[in-house]
């Protein structure tokens, strides 16, 4: 019986979508129960799974035995917006989700960076734009999760409120794992009120004066929703830009706005809202720009270091920082022995860099994230062997050896 045949028994004849050009079947779960039963089928039978949402982010290029699509994961199970929580399954698109939950005056301080991601993407990649400064990564705004493993266990770690674990934190580690231990089915967000002001304030000049701007506002206890820098590709100028989003009450914005304006000293301009959509838009966007995609981490002190090891080892291409997080994000062509050799190099300063997109032989090669720590490989081999005992998921976490 060939891998169509026994799926279309499993999981029923109109579960099977279109196969690729090289024949690979792909299955579209209904419900978290017939994806538990494909993985644990296919755990059995030792065919290798490639997991896809969107197929935006990532591209689906991974050699496989079968792809499984969330695609018909795509309801918004439970929205709450007295107590600011929803339940997404994780073929809901993103822009679908926010239009839902400014229906009900609710927002997920969440933008994902690239274009039509889905819910499960998002969590899955722990992938967080410019507002990840004011609010915090991925992983601040999930309550809870659910997870279907490699070998068709379903697990719901965490929950609907905010003080609900106790112990190892699950749906922690799933986020951001690239799926390696499991597939992510559906997630409960923590949200927020829509706020009623939405300010958006840039400033260009060098990248060292206006990184300089950007700390003496965080040093004056300033905490923009967005402070962002900008190179001057991803600006489309000769400049860098410096991009402040305020986001709260008309009073709050307005006040923090003033004090912007005094701890930076340089002369922003407001920008319409028609024009600050559209930059954040470009920002988010931006970051599918080429065909690789690495993100770095480091303290807001230490970017200086960190942009120019990227400038070293990397072309000029897209590039953005968010500065009240360290994170660095560039997006270009380039090769797998120059993005080796950053990760290399930043190791040695106790920064990762996570690639985040990447054609497939450098994904394989390098990893999603290779330990930078002694230690770290071996506990990620170890969970992995946990969750997904026969290997039945392609994901390459750490580096080939």
């Amino acid at each position: 019986m060939t891998i169509v045949h026994r799926i279309r028994s499993l999981v029923g004849t109109d579960a099977v979508l279109e196969t690729d050009g090289t024949g690979l079947p792909r299955v579209a779960p209904r419900s978290e129960e017939e994806a538990a039963l494909v993985l644990r089928t296919a755990s059995e039978a030792g065919w290798r799974v490639r997991v896809e949402g969107a197929r935006r982010w990532s591209p689906d290029d991974a050699p496989a035995d079968l792809a499984l699509t969330t695609q018909r994961l795509s309801e918004i199970t439970f929205l709450d917006p007295a107590d600011l929580v929803a339940t997404a399954q994780a073929g809901v698109a993103w822009d679908d989700l926010r239009g839902a939950l400014a229906d009900q005056g609710a927002w997920a301080a969440l933008d994902p960076p690239g274009t039509g991601r889905s819910v499960g993407s998002v969590v899955a990649t722990a992938t967080a734009g410019p507002l990840r400064g004011g609010f915090g990564n991925v992983r601040d705004h999930v309550l809870g999760l659910t997870l279907v493993t490699g070998d068709g266990r379903v697990v719901r770690p965490g929950g609907r409120v905010v003080k609900n674990v106790a112990g190892f934190d699950l749906a922690k580690l799933a986020t951001g794992s690239f799926g390696a231990f499991g597939v992510v089915t559906s997630v409960t967000l923590r949200l927020r009120a829509v706020p009623r002001a939405d300010m958006t304030l840039v400033a260009t000049g060098t990248r060292d004066g206006l990184l300089g701007a950007a700390r003496r506002i965080l040093g004056a206890g300033i905490t923009p929703g967005a402070l962002e820098l900008v190179a001057p590709a991803a600006a489309q100028a000769a400049d860098w830009a410096l991009a402040i989003r305020l986001i709260g009450a008309d009073a709050e914005v307005q006040a923090t706005r003033n004090a912007v304006g005094g701890a930076a000293a340089l002369g922003f301009a407001e920008l319409p809202a028609h024009e600050s959509a559209r930059l954040w838009s470009d920002i988010l966007a931006g970051a599918e720009s080429g065909p690789t995609t690495v993100r770095l981490g480091t303290l807001p002190s230490a970017l200086d270091d960190a942009l120019d090891l990227v400038a070293h080892h990397l072309p000029e291409a897209w590039l953005s920082a968010t500065v009240g997080s360290g994170t660095i994000r560039w997006s270009g062509d380039t090769t797998h022995d120059r993005v080796k050799l950053l990760r290399h190099q930043a190791a040695q300063q106790e920064i990762p860099l996570t690639l985040e997109r990447a054609p497939w032989p450098m994904r394989e090669s390098l990893g999603h994230f290779g330990a930078y720590r002694e230690g770290v490989g071996r506990l990620v081999g170890q969970l992995r062997r946990a969750f997904d005992p026969h290997g039945t998921l392609v994901v390459p976490v750490d580096a080939v050896a």
